[in-house]
This record gives C-alpha cells, structure tokens and sequence, in this order.
C-alpha cells in the first residue's frame, strides 16, 4: 500500500516536471494582442440613381443614356496596438481634401488623418471636382456628393467592425502584357505592379485572402467620357475577376500615371474603347497581380505605422486658380494664394506607401521609389487630394505636347515641392520590415 503510494507521487512528480514547463512556455508564448494585425475590408455601389453626366477632366460633362458595371467606394481598414489605418478608393476621376473630411467625420474610431482616400481615376464617373459652366452654375450634383461621402463612411465602419487577425503577402514586379503605355513617349512608364494582400491568420479560412490591393499607374479610360456610359472602366473587371478567384475583396490604387500614362488599348484602326477591352484589360491586370502575389513568403508580424504632414502648393495656373476659386465646394485656399493638403507615409509589413494629391508624371514616381528604403515602394496617387498633373519646373511648358498638362497643372513648382516634401517625410520615419528573402522583385 505505503509502495503504491510513493510510486504514485513520483508519477505525479514526473508529469508535473514534463507538464508544467510547457504549459509555462505556452503561456509565455502567448502572442499579445498589440501584436497581431487585424484587417477588416467592406464596399459600397455609389453608382448615382438616376444616372448622372459623367467628367473626364475639366469642361461640361457629358449626359449619360446607360451603365456598364457599377461605382464603389472599397475601404480596407488596419489595426495593429494603437495603430489604426484606412485606405478608401473610389470610383471617380479626382475626389478633393473638403470631400474625403466629409468622409473621415463619419468614421470617429480612427484618426482622420490615418484615413488615405484615393480615387481610380475613371473617365466615366459624375463630375466630383465643383466646377462652375459658363453661366455661373456647378456642374456637380453636391447632393449626390454628400450621399457618396455618407456610403464611404459606411464602408470604412463595416470594415472596422468585420477585422480579423490577418497575416500579409507583398510583392512587387513587372506587370506583362498589353495594359499600359505613355501616350506622350510610349516607352516611358513604370511596368511594376505592386501588390499587398491581407490573408486570414486563423480559423476556418486560415490562408485564405480577405483583401487584394493593386497599386499600378495607368488611366482608366478605355470607354472615356464621350460615349454616353457611365463605368468603373477597367478596374471593374479587374474587381470582379480578384474577387471570383480569390474569394477576398479587391481594391485598387493608381500611381504616378500623369503625362500620359494611359490604358493600351490601340488597336489597328485606332483605339478600342469597348467594355470587352475593359474586361481584356482589366482581367489581364488581375491575372498579372495575383501572379506577382502568389507566391510572396507569408509576413506573420507586421509592422504597421502612419504618419502625416501638411504641404502647401502655390496655384499659378490662371485655369485651376480659376477653378478652385469659384467652386462651391470651398478648397483651402490661403490668404498667400496657396492651397494646402496632405501627405501621408505608410508602413505596413515590408512595404512602405506614400501619397501623391494628383498625377505625378512617371519620373517623379520612379524618383520617389528609388529614394524610398525598400523594394517594396508604393505610390498612392490622386489621393486626399486631385490638384491636376504634377510636373517638374524643367517640364512646365516646355514642349507643345505638354501644353495640357502644364495648363492644367497648379504651377512649375509643384513637383519640386512634392519631391521635396515627400524626401523630408521619408528621412526621419523609421524604415519598413526588412526583405528576408532573396526574390528579384524588380523583376
């Protein structure tokens, strides 16, 4: 009896000294809460009902008989500890700073200026810009305009409110096939195609994506302003083909796509501006982005962190002074004839965004990318602002074919500023997650 006792405590003894170790060490590795990502996304239609005319730049819109596919406002939302960060694309040719604050005063559970709101840029959208026809009227619907607002801060909510623990996949290379070209110089436009997509960290959809981001300079203008149709233009396909195959939302951010980058939709007799060139160019950019991802190693832990700063432009074009002056939804114009707006830096995993308030020409966005400390290097362009084309003071007016662009630009100064400013946020911010893998990403 006294045996069976002493041989029963030493069992005991034994399991406990094998036991309680691991269970002290899962209890140590225990992951905090600070320390998991969280990823919520969520869209809504804001296609106008009745149908509104559509804009492609400044000038009257042109009325509309018919819609192909749908306008969204997509929201994908960020948390990680005290962190929490939202990037909303529209689909609308430009969307202006006292707009996205209309936005932003809809979502309180997270810092206005950690909300990023860009646009696609499609030629095929209700004017959103307030300008004024030569009677003195606005030919945007300004009520249609708060209605949008509304529903984007309906989706940055419900995607706030629907995060779940999320591992991230980046990855940025050369996108093939006939998709962009420079109208200007047909050569001289950036190939990358950078791609950040959010996966489920656990669960029954561990794995799984929640949502697909394309960053890719191109104009979304295949079926353009003149044909009578309201359209997404390509980004719907690009959408719709993601989100079939993956299950997950998808969104999608422009780049430094000024002067004239611009969908390749030539064909022999011209340009194809039909809604199948839409679908060919938009699915073949969707293939080209879940391909660049595929593959990319899983970032279990990564960092994220925002930050911000206020840039000031001088306005020296008599059109947009003109413009921003007398539109009725009051732009920040200082008493200095300046306008305001701001610029925000981004690190998310290995990655690291930065905003542009307009269409920087494409060696400003190469620029950019080659002083930003990581491969993975995005540009957000026409977001929390859309002040026209960004040009450097050597290109203002300098040759006839960039007439438009200079005219249509706030001044000479406004890509050095921009450059300028976005080096001084880049210096002091601290670098994104390193690469760990030796991939050729440029590639």
């Amino acid at each position: 009896m006294k045996t069976d006792l002493v041989f029963s405590i030493a069992i005991l003894l034994c399991i406990e000294s094998i036991v309680f170790p691991t269970l002290c060490f899962a209890e140590k590795s225990k992951v905090k809460d600070d320390e998991i990502l969280y990823v919520g996304c969520a869209k809504r239609i804001v296609t106008p009902d009745p149908l509104l005319p559509v804009s492609g730049g400044v000038g009257k819109p042109e009325p509309v008989e018919k819609k192909i596919g749908d306008l969204f406002a997509r929201a994908m939302v960020m948390k990680k500890g005290n962190t929490c960060v939202a990037i909303v694309s529209m689909d609308f040719l430009g969307w202006s700073s006292p707009l996205a604050n209309k936005i932003r005063a809809y979502a309180p559970q997270i810092p206005p200026e950690n909300i990023l709101i860009g646009v696609t840029h499609t030629h095929s959208a209700p004017e959103t810009y307030g300008f004024m026809d030569e009677q003195g009227n606005c030919t945007a619907d300004l009520k249609y305009l708060d209605w949008v607002c509304e529903k984007a801060g309906e989706a940055i909510n419900e995607a706030y409110n629907n995060m779940k623990p999320a591992y991230l996949k980046i990855a940025v290379r050369e996108a093939k096939g006939k998709i962009a070209y420079n109208y200007y110089a047909e050569e001289l436009y950036d190939r990358r195609c950078n791609v950040l997509q959010a996966i489920h960290a656990k669960g029954k959809d561990a794995g799984k994506p929640i949502v697909t981001l394309v960053n890719y300079a191109i104009h979304p203008e295949v079926i353009g302003d003149s044909q009578k149709i309201l359209s997404p233009d390509l980004c719907g396909p690009l959408y719709d083909k993601i989100e079939r195959e993956t299950n997950g939302m998808a969104i999608f951010m422009n780049s430094a796509q000024g002067g004239m980058v611009t969908a390749d939709c030539r064909g022999p007799n011209g340009d194809i501006q039909t809604w199948d060139e839409c679908v060919r160019i938009g699915e073949l950019l969707a293939s080209e982005a879940l391909r660049i991802v595929s593959d990319a190693p899983v970032q279990k832990n990564p960092t994220l962190y925002c930050t911000n700063m206020t840039v000031e432009f001088p306005i020296y074009s008599p059109l947009l002074k003109m413009v921003l002056k007398n539109s009725p939804i009051k732009y920040p114009i200082t008493e200095r004839g300046t306008i305001s707006t701001t610029i925000n830096l981004l690190n998310v995993g290995t990655a690291q965004i930065v905003t542009i308030p307009g269409e920087a020409l494409p060696n400003i966005g190469f620029y950019l990318k080659r002083k930003m400390p990581t491969p993975h290097a995005f540009l957000f362009g026409l977001t929390n602002d859309a002040f026209g084309y960004i040009i450097t003071k050597v290109d203002w007016n300098s040759f006839p074919r960039y007439n438009y662009i200079s005219r249509t630009s706030l001044g000479e100064m406004t890509g050095e500023i921009l450059i300028d400013s976005i080096l001084k946020i880049i210096e002091p911010s601290p670098k994104p997650d390193p690469i760990l893998n030796n991939k050729p990403e440029n590639k």
